[in-house]
């Protein structure tokens, strides 16, 4: 299927990946680069939430992230664009993107949840909602899954002051999954504040 659409598009461009070999204009992958990939998406339950992945956290998709994510790799949206148009999105009123804390947000210069979320929120013509807020965050880099599931992280949410428009049917978007605590704790506050459908997307998620 990768091969008959590229087949009818046009201009070529290298592929963000390997960079040699090429592409057509409107996708970002060479055919071998994105076997390589291995996307799959899949159906993941955690913290009794059902989650839809575009792929599972392994190499190579992990290290894509973490440059998109840490290392101001922005070329990467374009790719992580196209995992996200292998899944079906629900019927919503609303894109949520996963805060994250002003701390984080001066640091890093962005939102890397909130870049993909507004890619799907202009694809389906959505509004992107940000009712909550995070006020503080704790790095979970290194720590074990019981230290992650452990630490209060209920307490890092907060409803904004200010709502106006509510929904009732939301889709949240994530980069990655791993626990479930985080997308846990940002759907209850969703759901204090009368939103009843909450879907979750990412781009991966650890099994």
């Amino acid at each position: 299927m990768f091969s008959s659409l590229i087949s009818k598009l046009g201009t070529l461009k290298p592929c963000v990946l390997c960079e040699s070999a090429s592409v057509k204009n409107k996708l970002s992958l060479c055919i071998d680069c994105w076997e390589y990939l291995k996307v799959e998406p899949f159906h993941i339950i955690k913290q009794d939430i059902s989650i839809l992945a575009t792929t599972r956290y392994q190499y190579p998709i992990n290290k894509l992230i973490q440059k998109f994510k840490y290392n101001h790799q922005l070329q990467y949206l374009k790719l992580f664009s196209d995992l996200l148009d292998q899944l079906t999105i629900p019927n919503v009123q609303a894109i949520v993107a996963m805060p994250i804390s002003i701390t984080r947000l001066h640091d890093r210069g962005y939102n890397q949840a909130q870049l993909l979320a507004k890619i799907i929120a202009k694809k389906h013509r959505l509004p992107l909602w940000e009712p909550i807020e995070r006020i503080k965050e704790h790095s979970q880099k290194g720590q074990s899954r019981t230290e992650r599931l452990t630490n209060n992280i209920q307490q890092q949410f907060r409803i904004k002051d200010k709502q106006g428009i509510k929904y009732r049917r939301v889709l949240i978007v994530d980069d990655v999954v791993t626990t479930g605590s985080s997308i846990q704790a940002l759907k209850l506050r969703l759901e204090q504040i009368g939103c009843k459908h909450i879907h979750v997307i990412c781009i991966a998620a650890v099994e």
